[in-house]
């Protein structure tokens, strides 16, 4: 196990980076993509490049650990690593790079979801990233639970929806899937990009937009992260939405043989 420093950056501020990887039999799920993400997070928050060969290896380690799991969550933190005293960074940053493991169960089933007061600042560069400081999407999880509901559904400082605390959404209407746009302070999923292609091979109009909560009330619903694929909606601040055949057409599509 790593030590972590009392003033790593990471854990006094929040400053750094995860990822989240789906691992199979097969290995990691869309790895490229995740080590992508991450080098993009760093860009745009200033921090070193993780060695590339250092994080699979530290990935596979995790990995490892999970036994006979058949499904496993491996999570990646890349910390700025320790600074003195503040705000201010570091005139040389000594970033830390861990990673752990835990098993996962079978892929679940419908999620219901209720809208939260916490809203996801889509002004922020916080947004568009896997920021170690995710208190936000745990306040805005909190009160899901406690409206009795297993997933928050988030809009921005606009009232426009943005995701779930943890996934992004989607909707349908008249055979057309929409989801928003990531400029509505969205995470670039790997999963939303993944959903995204398989509506393009299905010949599925798809349009990314800024929409109210009135344009998605009564619709067919589901949201996407690595670790869940894509998930239906059964239920919207307790109104139960409808199912729709395109999901399973798009699951299909994003699992061959299922």
């Amino acid at each position: 196990m790593t030590d972590i420093r009392i003033d790593d950056r990471g854990f006094t501020l929040g400053h750094g980076l995860f990822e989240t990887v789906l691992w199979a039999p097969a290995g990691p799920a869309h790895w490229d993509a995740h080590r992508e993400r991450l080098e993009r997070g760093c860009r745009t928050i200033g921090l070193p490049l993780p060695d590339r060969g250092e994080l699979l290896a530290a990935a596979e380690g995790a990995a490892a650990r999970l036994g006979g799991a058949e499904r496993g969550a491996v999570r990646i933190n890349w910390s700025a690593g320790p600074g003195a005293r503040g705000l201010d960074p570091p005139d040389v940053f000594a970033p830390v790079l861990t990673a752990s493991a835990s098993p996962l169960g079978p892929p679940p089933g419908p999620v219901t979801l209720a809208t939260a007061k916490v809203r996801r600042n889509d002004r922020s560069p916080a947004s568009r990233v896997k920021s170690l400081s995710y208190l936000d999407n745990v306040l805005a999880r909190a009160e899901a639970r406690a409206a009795g509901a297993e997933e928050a559904l988030m809009l921005n400082t606009a009232g426009e929806v943005a995701c779930a605390a943890a996934a992004n959404i989607f909707w349908i209407r008249h055979e057309e899937v929409f989801t928003p746009d990531l400029d509505c302070g969205v995470l670039d999923g790997i999963m939303r990009r993944e959903v995204i292609a398989a509506c393009h091979r299905l010949g599925v109009p798809v349009q990314e937009v800024f929409a109210n909560p009135g344009r998605i009330a009564g619709a067919p619903m589901f949201i996407t992260n690595s670790l869940v694929g894509l998930r239906s909606v059964s239920s919207l601040d307790g109104a139960p939405l409808p199912a729709s055949p395109l999901v399973k057409a798009i699951v299909k599509v994003l699992s061959p043989g299922t």
